[in-house]
């Protein structure tokens, strides 16, 4: 695929994500991707170009996070033909969980996985809509390792360079389809 093709498909994508200035608070400019997510073919292209990320790192499963990482990690898994396993905000999940509690701008939150979701060494990519500070996808890179994954990569929609979320994912490799 050519550069002209690349930027091509990234300039659709970016065009599909809408601005939102002071939300969820003043001073937050949020960026929202229901707009991508509603256009069919933005959505495609966006599902397809984080499989052609994933796929570079022969996963076996794809890990993605509660709630709009499961909209394009759930397909990513699909069309490479493995695994999804979800990651959840605690007591979600029906059965025995490893949970990981992470740190907040104010205060913790926490995630859960099924404690048999991942067999031991298996290679796991982890797909998510946005990566800001690195919280969620560093407890979710903890969680994977704690029940013996291997985390291979990590691929998101939109990465937020100025939070320097990728330095919570020291050793990863970490592609974003789009940077701001």
């Amino acid at each position: 695929m050519s550069a002209g093709d690349r930027d091509a498909r990234r300039a659709l994508l970016r065009s599909r994500v809408r601005d939102v200035p002071d939300f969820p608070k003043p001073g937050i400019l949020f960026r929202d991707l229901t707009p991508l997510m509603g256009d069919g073919a933005a959505l495609r292209e966006a599902i397809d170009m984080l499989a052609e990320a994933s796929v570079r790192h022969r996963p076996e499963l794809v890990v993605a996070i509660e709630s709009r990482g499961f909209i394009f990690g759930a397909p990513v898994a699909a069309s490479l033909g493995v695994g999804f396993v979800p990651v959840r905000k605690p007591g979600k999940l029906p059965h025995k969980t490893r949970r990981r509690e992470y740190d907040l701008e104010y205060g913790t939150d926490a995630l859960e996985m099924h404690a048999d979701a991942v067999v031991h060494g298996a290679r796991v990519v982890i797909v998510d809509d946005l990566l800001a500070t690195g919280g969620t996808a560093g407890a979710t890179v903890e969680l994977v390792r704690e029940i013996g994954g291997q985390v291979v990569g990590a691929t998101f929609v939109v990465e937020l360079e100025l939070l320097r979320g990728r330095e919570r994912l020291p050793g990863i490799p970490v592609d974003s389809l789009l940077k701001y």
